[in-house]
């Protein structure tokens, strides 16, 4: 049958006894470029605007909560959106543009995650953070000695972050056709993207796109103009209407309040209801029970009128307790994702036996295409040695307290840690990145001892090993969208080399101007930058250095009881899939709990009301929901998020906002009253 027949069909809609067209029947007539001309000028200027926004996006959501939804819908509509708009152009003034292909769509994709990707694993909001002396202030004195803190500076932020950056890419590149096509890995988010990608190159998916975009671009301009506007009301600490206390005083003391922030709505909308649900449990059971019996016990658990912050009081409950459950948890994925990826090898050697199974048209096309343009064994192999030599000489030069074979063992063990969070990214789509930084603490920070400097040698650890890890599974979700989209794995491993070149670039600046320079309280409880991880990657550094002598009274006890009950519900919940029990779906996330216990509710409540928004979306109109809430959330996060760059720019220039909103209770507020006209 000729193509424009089937493509006849697929709009009239397919008849009965017939076969719907898969995706590569639909775009049997149309010509995959070369990998050389998937890689265009404009694709290339496109992803580099788009890796600007995202990058300052990620970076504002890890200074204020580090809950970070996957933005990649957002990347795919605005790249295929930005190309037509250039393809439309050109054509007002006559000239003629090469066709916008799915392919280019997918290498553009691939280069704003590398970007953005860079964003996160620079460490910026979390580890870096932690070895500064803000957050050290935070802790003991007897852990702020010269070689445990470290003054960040542009200089040694670009030289780290282009050691540890590139390394990841090299980690398993020469998997790539075990990963996809032979144990035909799924990389859910990969999927996804892929099949969102091929939907805006048909006709029906170019119009919806259209739409989206409209949407997208509607709801961005409100947010932005939102928090324009909130500006105006914040010239000092506990103004505005992010200090507005929703549901009384005494809730807004305890952190329980809706502070109007666009960015978090927009991320509740796209992170799955059990994990808001989840925080906001985690909110409840810290800040409304555990955390005001404790204080009951001030004096006698932990010394009274201690500062807020100081790690020996109730905020090393916090931070501690915490940490536990994200150890906890993290640890049983850990060992989960290894034994069931030991297990499923296993299982496909046994198939293997059987003979070969039947393959699909469309399985045949990508197969060829995924192997048509290789990439060869020496260039991994050579990658990953120069990098990781490179990395022994210069890495203990920034800090002297890792040594060349510190870094040694790391890039023995990363390619297998690589290798299985890859492959569970492939089953499940979590990442254990973090967790492998985690550990990292653990090991090198126990290994060179506080005296020697271990937070900083352990808090570097993490940065090396979690970079590693994250780049390796963000390629290998590239290249199974590549594999669905039949862009060459040597167009999208150019785009992520140079993806993660621009990030290099980019992400030390865009923090140092836009958030240390703008905001000298970063990294404060308390504050519109908490930076939440700072402290807790640095008090995992405690622990791993000191020991448990640096926890409060009975924190050590609560502590291991959410660092079991964090195993224990894994456990139930793994135990009720396998069975095929729906109610698992209404156990909660530990490790989702486990941030509000340092944070408190009010982001909880935000993720909660985008939630609401689209389970009303949801309840109205199913399929309209699932086409345009993503769309609504990436208007509402780029929207707020974006006025973070003006906003820092003008706290630079010291303009500060014209005026204070607050809100009193009655009683303070009399007492005000009075105060002024006496």
């Amino acid at each position: 049958m000729e193509i424009e027949e089937k493509l006849e069909r697929m709009e009239d809609g397919k008849k009965a006894g017939e076969k719907e067209l898969t995706i590569e029947e639909i775009f049997q007539g149309t010509e995959v470029p070369s990998w050389r001309s998937q890689l265009t000028i404009r694709s290339i200027l496109v992803s580099v605007l788009l890796g600007v926004l995202f990058t300052f996006i990620v970076m504002k959501l890890n200074v204020s909560t580090g809950v970070i939804p996957s933005l990649n819908v957002a990347a795919g509509l605005l790249g295929f959106f930005f190309i037509k708009a250039w393809i439309y152009v050109c054509s007002i003034f006559g000239y003629t543009c090469k066709p916008f292909t799915r392919q280019e769509n997918t290498v553009i994709q691939t280069c704003v995650v590398a970007i953005s990707g860079i964003a996160f694993s620079s460490g910026y909001a979390s580890y870096m953070l932690g070895m500064t002396k803000i957050i050290a202030d935070q802790g003991p004195a007897s852990a702020n000695t010269a070689n445990n803190v470290m003054t960040l500076n542009l200089g040694m932020m670009y030289g780290f972050l282009f050691l540890i950056s590139f390394v990841g890419l090299f980690s398993i590149l020469s998997l790539r056709k075990i990963m996809i096509i032979d144990y035909k890995l799924i990389y859910p988010s990969g999927t996804a993207t892929a099949y969102l990608i091929n939907s805006f190159h048909t006709d029906q998916g170019a119009k919806l796109a259209k739409k989206q975009v409209r949407t997208l671009f509607k709801w961005f301009g409100g947010s932005f103009i939102w928090a324009f506007f909130q500006w105006f009301f914040t010239s000092d600490d506990g103004c505005g209407f992010a200090a507005f206390p929703t549901f009384g005083p005494q809730a807004f003391a305890r952190k329980f309040y809706f502070d109007f922030s666009s960015t978090y709505v927009g991320v509740g909308m796209i992170t799955p209801y059990s994990i808001n649900l989840s925080m906001l449990l985690g909110s409840i059971i810290s800040w409304g029970l555990m955390w005001p019996l404790i204080e009951l016990h001030e004096g006698k658990w932990y010394p009274a009128n201690l500062p807020p912050s100081n790690l020996s009081g109730l905020q090393g409950y916090k931070v501690f307790i915490a940490i536990a459950m994200i150890l906890g948890d993290g640890l049983f994925q850990f060992v989960f994702v290894l034994c069931k990826s030991v297990y499923n090898l296993m299982k496909s050697k046994d198939k293997d036996v059987g003979g070969k199974p039947v393959v699909s048209y469309d399985d045949q096309r990508r197969t060829e295409y995924f192997l048509k343009d290789q990439i060869p064994t020496w260039v991994a192999a050579l990658g990953y040695v120069l990098f990781a030599v490179l990395a022994m000489i210069c890495v203990p030069k920034i800090f002297p307290s890792l040594k060349a074979y510190h870094i040694l063992v790391i890039y023995i063990v990363a390619p297998i840690l690589a290798f299985c969070n890859s492959y569970g990214c492939g089953l499940t789509d979590w990442s254990l990145a973090s967790t492998y930084g985690k550990l990292a603490i653990f090991i090198f920070g126990s290994w060179v001892g506080l005296d020697n400097g271990g937070i900083i040698a352990g808090l570097a650890a993490c940065g090396v090993m979690m970079s590693i890890v994250s780049t390796a599974s963000d390629l290998m979700q590239d290249f199974k969208t590549g594999y669905l989209t039949l862009a060459s794995p040597r167009s999208m491993f150019v785009s992520q080399v140079f993806g993660t070149l621009i990030g290099v670039a980019l992400s030390p600046a865009v923090f140092w101007v836009f958030f240390y320079k703008a905001y000298p309280d970063l990294g404060k409880d308390g504050t519109s930058n908490p930076a939440p991880f700072g402290a807790l990657y640095r008090g995992i550094a405690l622990l791993a250095t000191e020991g448990l002598s640096a926890l409060p009274k009975n924190c050590l006890k609560l502590a291991i009881g959410f660092f079991f009950f964090a195993i224990l519900v894994n456990i139930i919940k793994q135990v009720m899939m396998h069975y095929k029990n729906k109610a698992h779906k209404y156990l909660p996330s530990p490790i989702a709990m486990a941030v509000p216990f340092y944070l408190g509710g009010y982001f909880a409540i935000d993720m909660c009301v985008g939630s609401l928004y689209r389970y009303w979306r949801e309840r109205n109109n199913k399929a309209e929901a699932d086409a345009f809430v993503p769309a609504v959330a990436s208007g509402l996060i780029c929207g707020d998020s974006l006025w973070g760059m003006p906003a820092s720019a003008l706290s630079l220039l010291n303009a500060k906002p014209p005026m204070c909103m607050k809100f009193l209770s009655r009683a303070t507020n009399t007492k005000v009253d009075a105060f002024l006209e006496g």
